[in-house]
């Protein structure tokens, strides 16, 4: 059974810094480029950044640069270092697959950047 726990999410002001992780269990992780997406209110979910198994990063346009996504392949578990936060990056983070699974979306947590 698939399970993605995501967490570290907070309150934090303009231009500081987060980071997210995310607990895979079951197979999902093991076998599939991984990544992170966020949904802020009244939009889609996003696409972020993502990873491939053997470490190869991939980042939307607006995270380039100050987003850093790793994976520990050994402790199933993929990370998000969110640095120079900006308020249009306020949303709730999910970890998945990528491509996504619907299957497998977790509870996310919230991401605040706000004075």
């Amino acid at each position: 059974q698939v399970q993605l726990v995501e967490s570290g999410g907070g309150l934090v002001q303009p231009g500081g810094s987060l980071r997210l992780s995310c607990a895979a269990s079951g197979s999902i992780f093991r076998f599939n480029a991984m990544a992170w997406y966020r949904q802020a209110p009244g939009n889609w979910r996003e696409f972020v950044a993502r990873i491939t198994v053997d470490g190869s990063p991939t980042y939307a346009d607006s995270v380039k640069g100050r987003f850093t996504i790793s994976r520990d392949n050994a402790k199933n578990t993929l990370a998000l270092q969110m640095n120079s936060l900006k308020p249009e990056d306020t949303a709730v983070y999910y970890c998945n697959s990528w491509p996504m699974n619907s299957r497998y979306w977790g509870q996310g947590t919230q991401v605040t950047v706000s004075s």
